[in-house]
């Protein structure tokens, strides 16, 4: 379990990196006019030699020299510096080097709405890109309004690129259907049903090793999810947000005429209930609280857990080749996405994060990178991540591209997708093999199902000042204490009593009011 000092000590150094962000936004600002002075983006016939940070599942990162970078840059005309950096230290990482003042040209902001971010923003730390959206055809018509209009600032303009993502393919839960099959159960359609399946996946020896020794749930809470399904990130939150019926914050309240945050909503300790037994029964890791997200994934791969929570595209990038290895009998249509729990399904934001480019970078470069941006979204320059390099990653049959997805692996291609991601292409399900285009069919019709019934943030993209300052201090509160409960280290009698205290709290009450103006507002009302 991870310890309270440790704790403790990460929290302080993410407090003192906030503090520094104020005398570090204050330069960056002066270099804005400074660089526009004295540097450009350089003579336009130059490659333009960009500095970039982002996120990477991968264990291995894509090196300087990897074969699909340096096709990208001669496609795109630049030199590109990477800094890809875990997924399991990337908020760390991210303010740290926004307080650090040394900040990329091109970087990633998971949060855009991150009180770091946003503090920097309203110092003029990061270009508005608003006035140049038009100016390239692929960013104002290759990325979704939704996107736009969700990570748009309290101002209304946009200070990044939106990372855009599908709206239907946002991550639920997957389940091993050869586990199910095996011990006679259905394809769980309730949390009701969830948790019988949990239970008998850690009670009948689910892989037929002849030892108890599977958990269900590969489950994790890290600091790293705050502000997101409830604190308790994309596993615990998946089913919390099952029980409440939305994977916003915020629930609308037709009968008080505003929004109610979601942590006053009975449903959520009934989802606390729910979790502390499933968590005293075994159906999810033990070390819940030290575990990240890579080392949850593990739990799946090795064949030691049989429900997580992910997009059904991460099949072959991330789990089922490394699964067969454990298991040679699985097949990748037992790699089984659920279409509903409770009736419920996220309807994706559109993005996932946004590259924001800092005011320190001169306005003639600036646009370079946007440009940058907009000519890898082209369909001839984005497929050099999608399909390799011929030859070594694809072979062209029958007039079409035909890739290795071991190669592709092996050279970190979808690794490229958290810089520069393309979403409104043909969904061709066909694979490698006859087993994997079956499965790419039941993802396609699963995904199509869930878009008649999913449910979108309402409260998307809405700002409130109040809870720009509330927010950091109140989302650590709120995991520390459903993670005690969990855990078994609280009784459910302190979420009650916690609750009464938020809707005593006048900042609380300032939020909720703020929220509920800015979505008035949005719809008309």
């Amino acid at each position: 379990m991870q310890k309270v000092g440790k704790r403790n000590t990460r929290n302080l150094a993410w407090i003192i990196s906030v503090v520094m962000v104020m005398s570090v936004v204050l330069s960056a600002c002066g270099n804005k006019e400074e660089g526009q002075v004295s540097g450009s983006g350089g003579n336009a016939d130059d490659p333009l030699e960009v500095s970039i940070m982002t996120i990477t599942p991968s264990a291995v990162p894509a090196a300087d020299d990897n074969v699909i970078k340096r096709a990208i840059e001669e496609a795109t005309n630049s030199k590109m510096n990477i800094q890809w950096v875990s997924n399991n230290i990337y908020g760390d990482k991210l303010n740290l080097t926004l307080a650090s003042g040394d900040i990329p040209d091109l970087i990633m902001i998971n949060d855009p709405f991150g009180s770091t971010f946003t503090k920097m923003v309203k110092q003029g730390a990061f270009w508005d890109i608003t006035p140049y959206i038009k100016d390239y055809s692929n960013l104002s018509g290759g990325i979704p309004d939704i996107a736009w209009d969700t990570t748009k600032a309290a101002d209304g303009n946009n200070y990044g690129i939106p990372r855009p993502r599908p709206v239907t393919g946002d991550s639920f839960f997957i389940i091993r259907k050869d586990w199910l099959d095996r011990l006679n159960l259905q394809v769980p359609e309730t949390t009701d049903e969830l948790f019988n399946v949990m239970e008998v996946f850690v009670e009948q020896d689910p892989d037929g090793n002849g030892t108890k020794d599977t958990t269900a749930l590969a489950a994790y809470i890290s600091p790293d999810d705050l502000g997101w399904g409830g604190n308790l990130g994309p596993v615990l939150g998946a089913i919390e947000n099952s029980f409440i019926g939305t994977n916003s914050s915020w629930k609308w309240d037709e009968s008080q005429g505003k929004l109610v945050y979601r942590e006053l909503l009975p449903e959520v300790k009934e989802s606390l209930q729910y979790l502390t037994k499933a968590y005293s029964r075994g159906m999810m890791p033990e070390d819940l609280l030290s575990l990240k997200l890579t080392q949850a994934r593990e739990l799946f791969k090795r064949n030691q857990a049989g429900i997580i929570v992910d997009k059904t595209g991460t099949m072959r990038k991330i789990y089922a080749d490394d699964l067969k290895k454990v298991d040679p009998s699985f097949k990748y249509t037992d790699f089984y996405p659920l279409t509903n729990l409770n009736g419920y399904n996220p309807k994706g934001s559109g993005y996932n994060g946004i590259l924001a480019i800092p005011a320190s970078v001169p306005e003639e470069k600036m646009k370079r990178i946007l440009q940058l941006v907009d000519t890898w979204m082209n369909p001839e320059v984005f497929e050099i991540q999608q399909f390799g390099i011929e030859g070594t990653h694809y072979e062209v049959v029958d007039g079409k591209k035909v890739a290795s997805s071991e190669k592709l692996t092996a050279d970190n291609a979808s690794d490229f997708n958290h810089i520069v991601n393309v979403i409104d292409l043909p969904w061709d399900t066909t694979g490698e093999t006859d087993e994997e285009t079956q499965a790419n069919e039941l993802f396609k019709k699963v995904e199509a199902e869930r878009d008649k019934t999913s449910v979108a943030d309402l409260a998307a993209g809405l700002q409130s000042e109040t809870g720009q300052k509330v927010l950091p201090e109140l989302n650590k509160k709120i995991q520390d204490l459903k993670a005690k409960i969990i855990l078994g280290r609280e009784p459910i009698e302190a979420w009650d009593a916690f609750v009464e205290t938020l809707r005593n709290d006048p900042n609380f009450q300032a939020m909720s009011d703020e929220m509920t103006e800015a979505y008035k507002k949005r719809n008309g009302q």
